[in-house]
């Protein structure tokens, strides 16, 4: 009996030591999984810091559960990434121990007092509110007098992700945005030109944004990491796209996006691309026969019908649309240069094969290039930034803050920015989960027959069998 008990102790001590470091999570309905995306995945894995997550929130709020359960997705991925809860009602001592640690504020409004820290010691933390984790909708109930918030879309991914990699990287890299030509307003939130939005993809991918004037005796500064140019609308002068020349072939990284408002007045970067064989054209396509089109005006918007599934940008959003606004084709010509050392020039989508050219009605419809990636090893013998890469897309209103939540904008974006920075392994886009909301209308009487069925019926049922039990041993 003695060997008997040990062995069987000593199976399940070794089995509980396998489980612990070998496991499969699985779920039992994909409606409520938590499921991270590749990136966070691929990211979570490689972190070397012990990082403290502390929940500061009441268990009572609606977005509790979500935010622990996705916690603890990071958890058990990493478990150098530790979560700890700390309920401000229940637990009033840890909760004001925590509220001066970390200098949390005070607020009146019960949605403003929750919070999400991430601490790597050292005096490097991150706070994220609460109130910001969601997008909710505005439904009036004119019956009742009263109004209801409804969760649309859960962000807990994205800016978990982004503290996360704020506190185990804490020098982020530097973007400049080119300035002074028309180009898009990183500040601004209006919906069809502002690109606020954006702003916030490379704030989460840790991207620091800065405004760059190649005016004067200005250049490219030397910690700049990836140079922006987003829909110039005016004239470059000789000396600043000798500046941008220089910077490229020093093995710069460059994100362009070009538009149709720009084709009667070139920037001046069309003949820097085209060294690069990269020609953008002056003219822009439609897709009017597109089953899947989605238009805000006839013709407006052109959805992708085939992506590059092999190249690390596209790889993740094949068979997800891309909606363009009157887009510019981006073709590569044949390069001049055939050694090794010659850039390649990569399409990344382009349109279905029944889009045309605006105005031009002769053009028999086909498939159009509108966006390619550049890259070139560094030259030998140089002294560089190192590999030179590129992104050049013929529309740059798709990346504005209507258009970027739609279809799979936005993945791109992040994709194509860490990708030019070299962290192919983040490439994997991290957005909005979508909330689905299930409802049960039942009539009076239905109610009553479910009350009668879980107040009477099933302990009834229990304590029949219980009866017919005890009656049989008396026998």
């Amino acid at each position: 009996m003695a060997v008997r008990t040990l062995l069987v102790f000593s199976v399940v001590v070794m089995v509980n030591y396998l489980a612990g470091k070998y496991f499969h999570r699985e779920y039992w309905s994909a409606k409520t999984r938590t499921d991270l995306s590749p990136r966070t995945r691929n990211f979570v894995r490689a972190v070397t810091n012990d990082v403290k997550v502390i929940v500061y929130y009441n268990r009572e709020n609606d977005l509790f559960s979500s935010i622990t359960a996705m916690l603890r997705e990071y958890q058990a991925l990493n478990p150098r990434i530790r979560v700890e809860v700390v309920d401000y009602l229940r637990d009033a001592a840890e909760a004001q121990r925590v509220k001066l640690e970390y200098k949390l504020p005070e607020a009146q409004k019960e949605e403003e007092k929750n919070f999400i820290i991430f601490d790597a010691g050292s005096g490097n933390s991150k706070v994220v509110a609460g109130d910001i984790l969601a997008d909710r909708d505005f439904v009036v109930n004119e019956e009742k007098r009263t109004y209801d918030r409804p969760m649309r879309a859960f962000k807990g991914e994205m800016f978990f992700t982004g503290m996360l990699m704020a506190v185990t990287n804490p020098k982020p890299l530097k973007a400049y945005v080119l300035q002074g030509h028309g180009e898009h307003n990183f500040q601004s939130g209006d919906e069809v030109s502002g690109y606020l939005d954006f702003n916030s993809v490379l704030a989460h991918s840790m991207l620091k944004t800065d405004a760059l004037f190649l005016t004067g005796t200005n250049t490219v500064p030397e910690d700049c990491d990836l140079l922006i140019v987003a829909g110039p609308q005016a004239a470059m002068s000789p000396e600043e796209l000798e500046k941008i020349d220089r910077y490229l072939n020093e093995g710069g990284r460059m994100f362009a996006l070009f538009n149709a408002a720009s084709i009667e007045r070139p920037s001046g970067l069309e003949r820097i691309l085209g060294r690069w064989n990269v020609f953008v054209s002056p003219s822009c396509v439609q897709d009017k026969n597109s089953m899947n089109t989605l238009r805000s005006a006839p013709g407006a918007d052109v959805v992708i019908g085939r992506v590059n599934d092999k190249h690390p940008v596209t790889k993740d959003i094949y068979g997800y649309n891309l909606d363009l606004i009157y887009p510019r084709p981006v073709v590569s010509g044949s390069p001049s240069d055939k050694n090794q050392d010659a850039p390649k020039v990569i399409p990344l989508f382009e349109t279905e094969a029944s889009a045309t050219i605006v105005g031009n009605p002769k053009i028999k419809p086909r498939s159009y290039t509108l966006a390619v990636a550049v890259e070139r090893p560094p030259v030998p013998g140089t002294v560089g930034r190192g590999a030179t890469r590129m992104i050049v897309v013929g529309d740059s209103y798709f990346l504005a803050n209507g258009p970027i939540k739609i279809g799979a904008n936005r993945n791109f974006a992040d994709a194509a920015v860490n990708w030019l920075v070299e962290r192919s392994h983040l490439a994997d886009g991290v957005g909005p989960k979508a909330m689905s909301d299930y409802r049960i209308s039942l009539t009076g009487p239905q109610m009553t027959t479910i009350q009668w069925l879980l107040l009477g019926a099933l302990p009834g049922s229990v304590l029949l069998v219980g009866g017919l039990v005890w009656l049989r041993r008396l026998k």
